[in-house]
This record gives structure tokens, sequence and C-alpha cells, in this order.
């Protein structure tokens, strides 16, 4: 299983997430902040639980390309 966390308050809006994970991410019209498809916020945090492996490498991508650091990837 693939976890994939974002702390979306953190976020600057810089648009690399959605260039390296488009299946995973997208960016908001309201706020211009990066929205985690699928996923369900707890506590500030929104979480995405997927048996989509084939998203991993994306993911990871993601992460490593976010300069604000608010992106976490687990493989379960």
């Amino acid at each position: 299983m693939l976890i994939v966390t974002l702390q979306r308050d953190k976020c600057i809006g810089c648009n690399y997430c959605v260039e390296a994970a488009p299946e995973l991410f997208r960016m908001s019209q309201k706020d211009g902040k990066a929205v985690l498809l699928r996923s369900k916020e707890k506590r500030g945090f929104w979480n995405l639980k997927t048996h989509r492996m084939d998203l991993t490498a994306q993911a990871e991508t993601a992460k490593e390309v976010c300069p604000a650091k608010i992106i976490q990837v687990k493989i379960l």
C-alpha cells in the first residue's frame, strides 16, 4: 500500500508537485495551494491511501521537488 501525506497549510503554491505527479496533485483555484487528489483530511494533514503502486515513482518525485518539504511518502 502507498500512503501519500500533504501538509497543505504550509504549501507555498509552487506547482512542482503537480508537474511531478499529475495523477496525485492539482492546484486549487480558490487559494493557489496544492490539493492531494482523493485524500482525506485529519488534523491538518491530507492523506491518500492507495494500492496503486504504479504511482510510487511520481509520489517520490513530488516529495523530492517540493521546496517546502511538506509531502511524505510511505510504502507498507
